[in-house]
């Protein structure tokens, strides 16, 4: 009976073993990863869209396991529509106020894995001062060795929408604008390489 009590003890620290192993932490590629928006503009006339050209962040994956956690840190400040004009009015008071609030943080755990890859992330977005439920759609998903740097490449596209004035964000919405803001976020992270041993 000792000794029954005794092998189990071991298989389950080698399984425990087994599963720490598995899990590879990626640092986000700031130079691939540009979250972008769309929203709308005098009810229906057009659709503006933008993207955010600083991003980091860090992901974790066991594809085994299926399980992982991601952290995607957005400098508000970066934010491109394209018109320099513009791009400095959404900094201000009517929409981002990225001087007081200069990070956006999405940060969520991967789920609903098929065939070894995430079809979802379930998290919280923190936007403007204000943390609220998120769920992530994985359009895409690919691992791969990267051919320069020699190690895992993990790239991803996801969506979501969610309301701004939900986030205190309400410029336009006492003439009718859509508080509908479509997220995607492009992703590609670098596989981090393991400290060398003593």
């Amino acid at each position: 009976m000792f000794f029954s009590k005794l092998l189990l003890a071991a298989c389950v620290a080698s399984l425990s073993l087994c599963a720490g192993a598995a899990t590879v932490t990626y640092k986000v590629d700031p130079e691939h990863t540009y979250p972008s928006f769309e929203a709308d503009h005098l009810v229906g006339l057009s659709t503006w869209r933008g993207k955010f050209n600083h991003t980091s962040g860090t992901i974790t994956l066991d594809k085994a396991g299926g399980t992982g956690n991601v952290e995607i840190v957005v400098d508000m400040a970066s934010a491109d529509f394209g018109h320099d004009v513009l791009n400095k009015a959404m900094q201000g008071m009517e929409m981002f106020e990225a001087g007081k609030y200069p990070r956006a943080i999405y940060r969520g755990r991967l789920a609903d894995f098929v065939d070894g890859r995430p079809t979802q992330v379930v998290g919280e977005l923190t936007l403007h001062g204000i943390t609220r439920p998120l769920t992530l759609e994985i359009d895409a998903f690919k691992c791969m060795p990267h051919p320069v740097f020699k190690r895992e490449v993990c790239g991803a596209d996801a969506l979501a929408t969610f309301k701004r004035d939900e986030f205190g964000m309400t410029a336009g919405k006492d003439y009718g604008f859509s508080m509908d803001v479509a997220l995607r976020i492009q992703v590609e992270a670098i596989q981090v390489q393991a400290a060398p041993a003593d």
